[in-house]
């Protein structure tokens, strides 16, 4: 995954998520089990190692995204995972569905507002290397690296 910003790629990932695994219920959730991570993560690592609560809420936000996009465009979401480093925090969602997320077009004039088609852009905002790996049981993982330093 390191390399090219936002590197995608059409790999079959090795794992696939189990059939009946509900994943989380709600970004909620996710948000909690990403602070959960962090939280262990720096107490392993002791004093210091606190990241910048800027990049905790980037963090925050990308697990958030992924997992709405998941819920609301993939037919739910089957596995979530979360691996603090000693940098950077990879965020990996899968879910049902084969497409891959897109941006939305504006297609509205000058001064309309778009509801919705927001969080594809925050994620590819946000993240330093963004990955898809279709899955042989079908559906689709997107990993997401997202940095605990200010950019």
């Amino acid at each position: 995954m390191r390399g090219d910003h936002r590197a995608h790629s059409t790999d079959t990932a090795t794992g696939p998520p189990e059939p009946h695994s509900a994943g989380p219920r709600s970004p909620a959730e996710v948000r909690e089990a990403v602070r959960e991570a962090l939280d262990n993560a720096r107490r392993s690592r002791g004093p210091g190692a606190t990241p910048d609560a800027t990049a905790v809420g980037d963090v925050l936000l990308v697990a958030s995204e992924l997992t709405t996009n998941a819920m609301l465009h993939g037919g739910g979401v089957t596995a979530f995972e979360v691996i603090p480093g000693e940098r950077e925090v990879r965020l990996s969602v899968s879910d049902r569905s084969e497409e891959v997320p897109r941006p939305v077009r504006d297609a509205g004039g000058p001064g309309s507002v778009r509801i919705g088609g927001h969080g594809w852009p925050i994620i590819c905002r946000l993240a330093r290397d963004i990955m898809i790996s279709y899955l042989r049981a079908g559906g689709k993982r997107i990993t997401a690296v997202v940095p605990l330093s200010p950019r």
